[in-house]
């Protein structure tokens, strides 16, 4: 009797937006077979997830996740792996994996950005504008010399910390570990938090969100910050204690704050956030998932998993990471 021939393996790609974007873009490997699904909806992806073995996406609604019989493999389009890991019928067999390396370049910019926007008092200048008024007396100021506290050194702190550090910053970051990383002057234990924000000019926040990381920027973190000292967070909104920041960027306790993530996504349009002037928002931009950036990562470790040897990237379920 003839051995029983091996399901052809299926991928679903599910994306809100761009399902068909990202489909598109993957590169089975020669003479692999692979059965292609596409999803923009829940109901879309129901009607295939009992078969499918790798599902890429972003943001995959979590019902589905126990459905999943055959599962193996979750790939996430973004930064953050979050929405997957705290899927509570996600099986602990499921393998799950990131994109490295894509969203730095972006991050970097958007941080250089804005701390550039601070610092050349581009907001005084556009107000003159505005009133037709010539102030030659209103100077800006340098990035360099100014100190940038890293939250967070993983890969997108990494890059953060090369690009500050190439306009003349100083960078101090703080992890886990305090394991010393390239283009950081120094690198404190999450212990020693408050320590490290005190010296900061600007603060990134660009944690991944875990149980141990929800809430790590607290009153207590925000009092240690000084005054003229501002807060960028581009990694999840919960790890910031909105109350805590409200309160601080009302009684001016630190300069002010520039938010690209939220603990409600979209913020509400009746959030006291968009109302103060001490406040940057923005729509959650600041690494966006672009299908030609992420799909050579998909297609390493799915060529890996057709061949049967182990994936890249993979997450660290236990830590979050």
């Amino acid at each position: 009797m003839a051995p029983a021939r091996r399901r052809r393996p299926a991928v679903l790609v599910y994306h809100p937006d761009e399902a068909d974007v990202y489909a598109r873009l993957i590169n089975v490997p020669r003479g692999r077979d692979v059965a292609i699904h596409v999803a923009t909806t829940e109901a879309e992806a129901a009607a295939h997830i009992a078969d499918v073995e790798v599902i890429y996406a972003w943001k995959l609604p979590p019902a589905l996740y126990g459905k999943a019989r055959r599962l193996r493999w979750v790939q996430a389009m973004g930064a953050g792996v979050d929405w997957a890991l705290e899927a509570p019928d996600l099986r602990r067999r499921v393998i799950v994996t990131r994109a490295p390396g894509v969203f730095g370049p972006w991050m970097s910019e958007y941080v250089i950005g804005w701390c550039a926007w601070v610092t050349q008092r581009m907001e005084t200048y556009r107000a003159l504008q505005r009133e037709r008024r010539w102030n030659d007396r209103v100077l800006p100021e340098r990035l360099r010399g100014r100190t940038l506290t890293l939250v967070g050194t993983g890969d997108i702190g990494g890059e953060i910390a090369r690009v500050a550090r190439a306009v003349g910053m100083h960078v101090v970051g703080v992890s886990r570990t305090g394991r010393r990383v390239p283009h950081v002057d120094r690198v404190y234990r999450t212990a020693h938090l408050h320590r490290a924000l005190s010296a900061a000019d600007f603060v990134v926040v660009v944690l991944p969100l875990t149980p141990a990381t929800r809430g790590l920027i607290d009153a207590k973190a925000l009092a240690a910050m000084g005054p003229g000292a501002w807060l960028l967070n581009i990694g999840r909104g919960p790890l910031v204690d909105e109350a805590a920041l409200l309160d601080a960027l009302r009684s001016r306790r630190i300069a002010g704050a520039i938010l690209d993530v939220f603990a409600i996504e979209p913020l509400p349009a009746d959030h006291p956030l968009w109302g103060l002037d001490n406040v940057v928002v923005t729509p959650h931009i600041a690494g966006p998932d672009v299908a030609e950036e992420i799909a050579p990562v998909f297609a390493e470790n799915l060529a890996r998993y057709l061949a049967g040897r182990p994936l890249r990237y993979v997450v660290d379920r236990r830590r979050g990471y």
